[in-house]
């Protein structure tokens, strides 16, 4: 799998990102998973991390100005998937890679306590630094209002929550190898 940052999802229940890091983690697949539990805070990680990988890049960009070596080996680390409870606690276990960086794929559930999830999807494509994160709607309506609306609001997929852990793996699984091994990202916009 490439080198990707992480998950980012969006969803006020707590139970519900529990079962998605269960469901991930059953798929094996080596990513880190965020969870905001409202939009504010989702909005506020962002930003956090925007900043974070900016002066990273400033950092290696002036690095690589000075020192004329390469490194002979990459070493990987598995991330551990990491769960944010509310906006002020973070697990701080993460490797080095996945300490900075926007994510690579945003999951947006529509029912969020104060604000609907089409509303959060209007602020992040309203935010240049964000637009081009694939935001998967992942919710449990499947009503054809909402999934034009989402569509309408530039959502890039719009896909109903399972009702069953078996399906809520599979349903994990397919989507994340989609956005994270198959998807192309237009070169340039990953990073700050």
């Amino acid at each position: 799998m490439p080198s990707h940052s992480s998950i980012l999802l969006i969803e006020d229940s707590p139970g519900e990102c529990e079962l998605f890091r269960l469901a991930l983690k059953q798929t094996e697949i080596d990513i880190a998973l965020y969870a905001q539990h409202d939009a504010d805070a989702a909005l506020h990680f962002l930003e956090d991390r925007y900043h974070q990988s900016s002066i990273q890049a400033r950092s290696h960009a002036s690095q690589e100005g000075s020192l004329n070596w390469s490194p002979i080996a990459r070493v990987e680390r598995t991330p551990p998937t990491i769960s944010v409870s509310d906006s002020s606690r973070v697990s701080r276990s993460a490797s080095t890679r996945d300490q900075s960086g926007l994510p690579s794929l945003i999951l947006l559930d529509l029912q969020l306590r104060g604000q609907h999830g089409r509303d959060v999807l209007k602020r992040l494509h309203a935010d240049a630094r964000f637009r081009h994160i694939p935001v998967v709607i992942f919710t449990t309506s499947d009503d054809a209002s909402d999934i034009a609306a989402c569509y309408a609001e530039g959502a890039n997929a719009y896909v109903v929550k399972p009702g069953t852990f078996e399906e809520l793996v599979r349903c994990t699984e397919r989507m994340c190898r989609f956005w994270l091994e198959m998807n192309l990202a237009p070169a340039g916009l990953v990073s700050p």
